[in-house]
C-alpha cells in the first residue's frame, strides 16, 4: 500500500509544473468553439514522414491530465489518436456528426466515430512507423503507431504519455447524448477476451436453421424431447404432443399461418392435440404410422401424411375405407390423424423399437420388457372405429413378458435396471436392451435371451430376484405357471425373496443416481451400416461391439458426456452434452468437429440426405451429410455476402441500479428517486441489492437453505416486493428473474412490450465470504437472452476496508471464474429464476468440473458488473477528500481511486468499462442526513469512496465499432450517477442507463437465402449431384424358391471402383398361394420386417469397391404359433402350410446421400413337392440363365423418397 502511494505522489498532479491544462467537457464557450473548428483527416502520410522536433505529444504533458486529448492552443492542430488496430480513426464529440457510411443502419454509433468499420480484423496497410496526423497538411505531427489489437493497448498509458483513443474517450465520450468512458487494461487475452462473433462461423458448417433455439419460457408443458424422420418429414415428440415438419416446405414462411409463441422464426410445421409427453419415437413406413411411446405408458400411433397435397390425401383415406382404426381418426382439415392406442405400461415408455421381424418391443422402468406381435397389431388397424375397444383390448392381451419368459421359481437372469435404449440389428436378427451400465441381447425372431454383459463386455451370471415392486403393473394379471402352484415357497425362501428384493430396490436407485454416479454410464447406443454397434457414455468413452456382444475396442475425442449417436454410410455422428458433434469413420477415427448447439445435443437423426440435431433447449438444426466439405465453403462465402439482407438491428435501453441498503427498508420517496424517475424511458431493469439482511444467525441459516436448494428471506421478498410496485409490476413490466444469496439480491423487470423477445433467464450465485462458503460476501447473477444475445448481470459485494485491495481482487476473480448459470426447472419457467446451488470450488476431479473449463460470464455478449465492490480512496486524508468534494474536484479525485489504478494495472476487471464518475463519493453517510455534510463525522472518520459502482463490458473487442453480427451487442451510457437525496442507508444508491444495439439474423430471411443457393447455385448443385451417386450394383438373382430347411446365396456386387455401396435388404410384402393357385393380396409386416419362416443375413452391410457380399437366405421350419394372453403362453396352432412368396428389396444407397436404388428379389417357399415342380418349370428357364453369369437386376428409378411408392401395401 505504502509503495502504491509513494508511485501516485511521485506521478505529479500540478499543472503549473509543466505549463499546460486539461481540457475538459465544462470549458469556456472560447474551446467550444475551437472544438466546433477542428479538422479530421485519416490520410496516409508521406511514407518519410519524420517525428517534427519539439511537437511530440508528450510535450503537452498527456500523461499528466486525468482525461486528455490535448490542443495545441497556439496552432490549432488537433491529434487523432491510433486504437491499436492497423487504422487511423476521426474523433467525433456531440459538436462533430460527419456523415455517415452508406452502410450504416443508425443515426449515430455508440463509439468514438461515426463511421462505419465493417472488417475491423483487416485494416488497410499503413507504414509502420509513423501516422501523419493534422488538421491540415501543413501542421503535420507524427504519431508512434503499434499495430497491435488487444484491449490493453487501446486503455490509458501514462508510462510513455501516448494519446490512446481510451484517453480521448474519456474526455469526450461517442455519440451525441452519451457519456466519456474509461476502459481496463487486460481485456484482450485469456478469459476477458470478448467472444468471438460474425454472421458465418468459421468453425463450423453452414447450418439449415429448421427451428432456432427457442425462448425458455415459451415452451413450458412443450419441450421437444425426441425426433424421427420419414421418407418426406421431420417429426418431433414433445411434452403436449407432436409436431412434425414437411421437408418440402423447409425454405417457407409461415404464409398467414399463425405460428405458435416462440416458434415465429421456426419453419412451418404441423402440431397434434395435447397428450401426454413423448419419450420416443419410431417411423414405420411400411404401416403409414409413426409409432410413439409416452410418459403415461400408452402407446399411439400416428397415420404419416403423404408428400401429396392435402386433399389428394383426404379423398384417398375415404377410398381405401376411412372407416377403419388403419385410416386414423382425426379432426375435420388436421393432418394428424391418431391410429391404433393402447396402454401397453403402467410406467413410463422409455425405449421402442419395430424388429427386423416386423414386431413392437418396448422397454420401461424396472426391467420390464414387452413384445407386441405384428399380427395382433394388424388385426386390430382392420377393425371399424365402432370395434375401437376391442381393437385396444386385443392389442393390450397380446403382449409377451419377456422378463416373465427368463424368470423360473421368481428368480430372473435379467437385471432391474430401467430399459433406457433398445436397438434393432436388422443385419443379424437380434435386439440389444440397454440400462445405465448392462446390456441384453435377444434374439428378435425367437424372442430368447443370448445374453447379459456390463459394459466391460463380461458376462453378467448376477441373478435377480424378480420382487413384487418390478411388477407392479401385472400384480392383477400374474399367472402362477404349473410348477409354482405344486407347492408354496418356504417360509427361509420367501424370506430370502424379500431381502433380495430389497436389496434390489436400493440397488436400482443407486442406478439412477441417487448414491452413485458411474462415469462410464451409458447414454447412447447405435448401430452402423457394417453391422457394428457402438455405445457412448458420460466420461465420453466409445466402445464399438460386433453383433454378438463382443467388446472390440474404446475410442474417446473429447471429455464430455456423450449425449446421442447416429450412423449413415461409412460415417458415424456423436453428439455431446456441451453441444459438440464430431464425425467420425467407421474405425473411430475423427474426421471433423463443431458446436452444433448453445445446449446438449439430446438426439439426432437422418433424412433427406441431412443429418439433424435437437438440443435440449428445443432447438434444431439441419447438417449436410457432407459436412465437413467444399460445399460449406461455398455457402459460408455466398451467406456472409448476404449479411445486410438478413441483419437486423434493435435498440433497447437498459437501467441498471446497485444499492447497500444497510438492512434497512426504503421509503417510497427513495425508490421514486432512485428508480421510478428514470424507468419511464428504458425496457429493462436490473437491481442489484447489498446487506438486505444480515447477522451471524442469519447468514447460517441461509447457508444451510442453500445445500437444499433453497433461497429467500422476508426482507428479500419485501424487497422484490416494493420494486415491482414502485416499477408498475403488471402493467408496465414483469419481473422475469431474481436470485438471493443471504444479503446480496438481484432482480430483473422487463417492460411488457418487450416481454417476448427475452427469456431464457438463469441464475446463479458465488460466495466468496468464510472460506468461499457464506454468503455476507460474493455475488449474485442472472442470464437472459435478449433479442437471441446473451446479456449477464451480476450484482456483488466484495471485501471490505482500505487495505483489502488484493482481497477485493482476489473476490473479483474467483465471482468472474466460478459464476455458472443453471436453468432453473421447467415448473419455474413462467415466474422468477429459482434457486441455484451456490458455486464452491470443486476440485480438477469432480463431475461437475469439466463444464466449468471457460467461465459463463465470457461467453456473454454483454456482462454489466453492479454493486458495492468497496474500493476505497488512497493516499489522501479524510480532510482532503471532503475539501475535494465540496469543490466538486472529481478528476483529481479519480486519480486516488483504488479501483481504477487496479484496472489501469490490469488487476481487475480487465477489459470492462465505467463511464466517467461526476457525482460525489456515495460511502460512508450518516443515515436520514441530507446533503455533503453528512458524511461520517464519527471517531473513524472514514474517507468517503466510491463503493458503489456499476461497470460493464460488451461485444467491442476496439473502442471503435459499429454493432453488425461481428460486434452484436454495441452499449453508450447516457446516465451514470449517484441519488445524492436518498438518505435511508449509509450508502447512496447509484443508477446507469445503458442505450444498447444488438444485432441478430432474420431466420425467417436467412433460411430462404440458404433454400436459394442450394437450388440456383451451379457448383453447389454439382456438388451435390457429385455426392449423391449411389453406386452401381447387381444382383446374382431375381428369383430365389426354398423348401423346407432350404439355404440359398445372393450375391450383391459393387460394380462401382470409386465409393462404397451400403445397402439394407427389407421385405416389400408377402402373399400366399390360394387353392385356386391365385396369389392373395400383398402385405407388408411392420417396418417392412420379414417373415417368421424366413431368414435372411447379413440383411445390412456395406461393400467395398469391386467387392462382393454374400447374404443367406435360409428357411428356418416354423410350424407352430404360440398365442400370449396378458404376458403369458395361452394356446398354439399349426401354421399355414400354404406356398408363400415374398418380395425383397435391395436397397442400396451411397455415403453422403439418402438417395436410394433397389433391386427387387422374390422369394417363394414351397411346402409341397408337387406345387414347387410346378414353380419349377415355370421358371427353370431364368434358373439357368442364372446358372454361369450374373444377372442384373432391373434398378427402380427413384430415389429416397420414393419408398414412399410403397404406401399401397397396407397391413390391414
Amino acid at each position: 500500500m505504502d509503495d502504491r502511494k509513494e508511485e501516485d505522489d511521485g506521478g505529479g498532479d500540478s499543472d503549473a509544473e509543466t505549463g499546460y491544462r486539461d481540457i475538459s467537457v465544462s470549458e469556456g464557450l472560447g474551446v467550444s468553439r475551437r472544438r466546433r473548428n477542428m479538422q479530421f483527416c485519416s490520410q496516409s502520410p508521406d511514407r518519410h514522414a519524420v517525428p517534427a522536433k519539439g511537437r511530440s505529444i508528450r510535450q503537452y504533458g498527456v500523461d499528466q491530465v486525468s482525461d486528455t486529448f490535448c490542443e495545441n492552443l497556439a496552432s490549432g492542430s488537433t491529434y487523432a489518436v491510433n486504437d491499436g488496430s492497423n487504422a487511423v480513426r476521426s474523433l467525433s464529440f456531440p459538436q462533430y456528426c460527419p456523415t455517415p457510411s452508406p452502410l450504416s443502419h443508425h443515426k449515430y454509433s455508440n463509439s468514438v466515430e461515426d463511421i462505419r468499420f465493417p472488417y475491423p480484423n483487416f485494416s488497410p496497410s499503413l507504414p509502420p512507423d509513423y501516422y501523419a496526423i493534422g488538421g491540415s497538411l501543413d501542421s503535420v505531427i507524427s504519431f508512434p503507431f503499434d499495430g497491435r489489437r488487444d484491449s490493453d493497448v487501446c486503455s490509458i498509458s501514462e508510462s510513455d504519455g501516448t494519446l490512446t483513443l481510451e484517453r480521448a474517450m474519456s474526455e469526450f465520450g461517442g455519440a451525441p447524448g452519451t457519456l466519456p468512458e474509461f476502459m481496463g487494461v487486460g481485456g484482450g487475452t485469456g478469459i476477458f477476451r470478448v467472444p468471438i462473433c460474425a454472421a458465418m462461423r468459421t468453425d463450423r458448417p453452414p447450418a439449415l436453421e429448421l427451428r432456432p433455439h427457442p425462448p425458455r419460457d415459451t415452451q413450458a408443458g412443450s419441450f421437444l424431447r425426441t425426433i424421427v424422420c420419414t421418407s418426406s418429414q421431420l417429426w418431433a415428440g414433445q411434452e403436449s404432443g407432436l409436431r412434425f415438419w414437411n421437408f418440402s416446405e423447409f425454405f417457407e414462411s409461415w404464409n398467414g399461418r399463425m405460428a405458435k409463441r416462440g416458434d415465429e422464426d421456426s419453419a412451418p410445421f404441423y402440431e397434434s392435440d395435447c397428450t401426454s409427453p413423448v419419450l420416443c419415437l419410431v417411423a414405420d413406413e411400411a404401416s403409414g404410422f409413426v409409432w410413439s411411446g409416452h410418459k403415461d405408458g400408452r402407446i399411439r400411433s400416428w397415420k404419416i401424411p403423404k408428400p401429396d397435397s392435402e386433399s389428394s390425401s383426404k379423398e384417398e383415406d375415404v377410398e381405401i375405407g376411412a372407416k377403419t382404426i388403419g385410416a386414423g381418426i382425426g379432426e375435420p382439415g388436421s393432418l394428424f390423424r391418431e391410429g391404433l392406442s393402447w396402454q401397453a405400461h403402467r410406467t413410463p415408455v422409455l425405449s421402442m423399437i419395430i424388429t427386423s421381424y416386423g414386431d413392437l418391443w418396448t422397454g420401461s422402468e424396472g426391467g420390464v420388457l414387452k413384445v407386441w406381435p405384428w399380427e395382433s397389431i394388424e388385426k386390430s388397424l382392420s377393425l371399424t372405429v365402432e370395434e375401437r375397444h376391442m381393437a385396444t383390448l386385443l392389442v393390450e392381451r397380446s403382449y409377451i413378458d419377456l422378463r416373465s419368459q427368463v424368470t423360473v421359481n421368481g428368480v430372473c437372469s435379467l437385471p432391474s435396471v430401467d430399459i433406457r435404449f433398445l436397438l434393432s440389428d436388422n443385419s443379424r436378427s437380434k435386439v440389444w436392451s440397454a440400462g445405465s451400465t448392462t446390456f441384453a441381447l435377444w434374439d428378435s425372431r425367437k424372442k430368447e435371451l443370448l445374453k447379459v454383459f456390463n459394459i466391460d463386455g463380461q458376462v453378467e451370471n448376477r441373478i435377480d430376484i424378480a420382487s413384487q415392486e418390478i411388477h407392479v403393473e401385472d400384480e392383477t394379471k400374474a399367472k402362477l405357471t404349473k410348477k409354482e402352484k405344486s407347492g408354496s415357497l418356504s417360509f427361509f425362501q420367501r424370506s430370502r425373496n424379500a431381502l433380495m428384493g430389497a436389496a434390489d430396490a436400493v440397488r436400482r436407485v443407486a442406478q439412477k443416481g441417487t448414491f452413485t454416479e458411474d462415469s462410464r454410464r451409458i447414454e447412447a447406443l447405435a448401430i452402423t451400416m457394417d453391422g457394428m454397434i457402438w455405445t457412448g457414455c458420460t466420461n465420453g468413452s466409445l466402445f464399438q461391439w460386433d453383433g454378438n456382444g463382443n467388446r472390440q475396442f474404446e475410442v474417446q475425442h473429447h471429455s464430455y458426456a456423450i449425449t446421442s449417436i447416429c450412423a449413415f454410410g461409412t460415417q458415424l455422428w456423436v453428439g455431446y452434452v456441451d453441444g459438440n458433434i464430431h464425425v467420425l469413420d467407421l474405425e473411430g477415427y475423427f474426421l471433423g468437429g463443431w458446436v452444433a448447439h448453445s445446449g446438449p445435443l439430446i438426439n439426432m437423426d437422418i433424412g433427406s440426405s441431412y443429418i439433424f440435431t435437437l438440443a435440449n433447449h428445443g432447438g434444431i438444426r439441419g447438417w449436410s451429410l457432407t459436412s465437413p466439405g467444399p460445399i460449406d465453403d461455398i455457402l459460408r462465402m455466398e451467406l456472409s455476402s448476404k449479411e445486410l439482407t438478413y441483419t437486423k438491428t434493435e435498440k433497447i435501453k437498459i437501467l441498471a441500479g446497485t444499492w447497500n441498503v444497510g438492512q434497512e427498508r426504503a421509503s417510497h420517496d427513495s425508490l421514486i428517486s432512485w428508480l421510478g424517475s428514470a424507468a419511464t424511458e428504458v425496457g429493462l431493469v436490473v437491481v442489484g441489492l447489498q446487506e438486505v439482511e444480515m447477522g451471524a444467525g442469519f447468514l447460517a441459516m441461509a447457508a444451510a437453505k442453500e445445500t437444499v436448494g433453497l433461497e429467500g428471506s422476508n426482507n428479500g421478498q419485501w424487497w422484490l416486493d416494493t420494486i415491482g410496485k414502485t416499477l408498475d409490476e403488471g402493467t408496465s413490466f414483469e419481473r422475469v428473474g431474481s436470485r438471493q444469496l443471504a444479503g446480496l439480491l438481484i432482480a430483473a423487470w422487463v417492460r411488457k412490450s418487450l416481454r417476448p423477445n427475452v427469456g431464457d433467464v438463469d441464475a446463479a450465485a458465488v460466495a466468496c465470504g468464510f472460506g468461499r462458503t457464506i454468503g455476507n460476501k460474493g455475488a449474485v447473477g442472472l442470464r437472459m437472452r435478449v433479442f437471441d444475445r446473451v446479456l449477464c448481470f451480476v450484482s456483488c459485494h466484495f471485501a471490505a476496508h482500505l487495505e483489502a485491495v488484493s482481497k477485493r481482487n482476489s473476490d473479483f476473480n474467483h465471482v468472474y471464474r466460478n459464476m455458472s448459470f443453471t436453468r432453473p426447472s421447467v415448473e419455474q419457467n413462467s415466474g422468477p429464476a429459482g434457486a441455484t446451488p451456490v458455486q464452491v470450488h470443486r476440485g480438477g476431479n469432480s463431475v461437475g468440473s469439466q463444464y466449468d473449463e471457460k467461465p459463463d460470464l465470457s461467453e456473454a455478449d454483454m456482462v454489466i458488473f453492479l454493486g458495492d465492490f468497496n474500493y476505497r480512496l488512497f493516499g489522501v486524508s479524510y480532510d482532503e477528500a471532503r475539501d475535494m468534494i465540496s469543490q466538486r474536484c472529481f478528476d483529481w479525485l479519480r486519480e486516488k481511486d483504488q479501483l481504477r489504478a487496479e484496472m489501469k494495472a490490469g488487476k481487475v476487471f480487465q477489459g470492462m468499462r465505467e463511464a466517467q464518475i461526476k457525482f460525489p463519493p456515495t460511502y460512508k453517510f450518516e443515515r436520514y442526513q441530507p446533503g455533503l455534510s453528512a458524511y461520517d463525522a464519527s471517531e473513524k472518520k472514514r474517507i468517503p469512496a466510491w463503493c458503489d459502482r456499476i461497470l460493464y463490458r460488451d461485444s467491442r473487442s476496439i473502442s471503435v465499432a459499429e454493432c453488425s453480427l461481428e460486434c452484436p451487442v454495441v452499449s453508450s451510457i447516457s446516465l451514470y450517477e449517484s441519488c445524492m437525496d436518498v438518505t435511508d442507508s449509509d450508502h447512496k444508491p447509484v443508477r446507469c442507463i445503458f442505450s444498447l444495439e444488438i444485432a441478430h439474423i432474420d431466420q425467417i430471411v436467412w433460411r430462404q437465402e440458404f433454400g436459394k443457393l442450394l437450388a440456383s447455385h451451379e457448383k453447389i448443385r454439382s456438388l451435390v449431384e457429385e455426392y449423391s451417386i449411389v453406386p452401381e450394383t447387381i444382383v446374382s438373382t431375381n428369383n430365389i424358391i426354398l423348401q423346407n430347411q432350404d439355404t440359398s446365396i445372393l450375391r450383391i456386387t459393387n460394380k462401382c471402383d470409386k465409393h462404397d455401396a451400403s445397402y439394407k435388404i427389407i421385405c416389400e410384402g408377402q402373399f400366399t398361394m390360394k387353392d385356386d393357385g391365385s396369389p392373395s393380396e400383398l402385405c407388408a409386416k411392420g417396418s417392412f420386417g420379414f417373415p417368421n419362416w424366413l431368414q435372411v443375413e447379413p440383411a445390412a452391410g456395406i461393400i467395398k469397391p469391386g467387392q462382393i457380399m454374400e447374404v443367406t437366405v435360409h428357411h428356418e421350419d416354423f410350424y407352430t404359433q404360440e398365442e400370449f394372453v396378458d404376458g403369458f403362453p395361452h394356446n398354439c396352432w399349426c401354421e399355414d402350410t400354404r406356398d408363400k412368396e415374398v418380395v425383397l428389396l435391395v436397397k442400396v444407397t451411397g455415403s453422403y446421400s439418402t438417395k436410394s436404388k433397389y433391386h427387387r428379389v422374390t422369394v417363394r417357399h414351397c411346402y409341397s413337392n408337387k406345387n414347387s415342380s410346378n414353380y419349377m418349370q415355370e421358371s427353370s428357364k431364368i434358373l439357368q440363365s442364372n446358372q454361369n453369369h450374373l444377372q442384373r437386376s432391373e434398378f427402380a428409378n427413384f430415389g429416397s423418397s420414393d419408398v414412399v411408392n410403397l404406401y399401397h401395401i397396407r397391413s390391414p
